[in-house]
This record gives C-alpha cells, structure tokens and sequence, in this order.
C-alpha cells in the first residue's frame, strides 16, 4: 500500500518543470547524503522524483519550419 505522504507529493511534483524538478531532485538527494534518514520515506520519494525527471527528459517534438 503507498504511503498517502509520498503519493500526495509526487502528485505534486508532477506538474513541475524540468528545471524546478532536477533541483528538488538534486536538493533532496544531497541532504540525504548529509543527514540520513531525516525524511521519512526519503528513498520512495527520491525514486518517484528520478522517475519524473527521467519522464520529462523525453524529447519533444519538434514543429516544422516553414521556408
């Protein structure tokens, strides 16, 4: 059964942009290195966040130019 805290976030972070979620991402990735375990479920959220970066870094398409 999810955690109703982490679901509640990722829903959230869903609608960010690239730039905003790499640096929540990157933020909470490194204070967890320093303090460990001071989040709970610090690990499902970080592999949910890497999982919307990962999804937003998918290439776009690109719109033809007209001449």
């Amino acid at each position: 059964m999810p955690n109703p805290l982490t679901k509640r976030l990722l829903r959230w972070a869903e609608g960010l942009r690239f730039p905003r979620l790499a640096l929540i991402t990157i933020a909470l990735f490194v204070a967890d290195l320093l303090i460990p375990d001071f989040i709970p479920f610090v690990d499902e959220i970080l592999l949910g966040l890497a999982s919307l970066l990962l999804a937003n870094l998918r290439r776009r398409p690109r719109l033809p130019q007209g001449g």
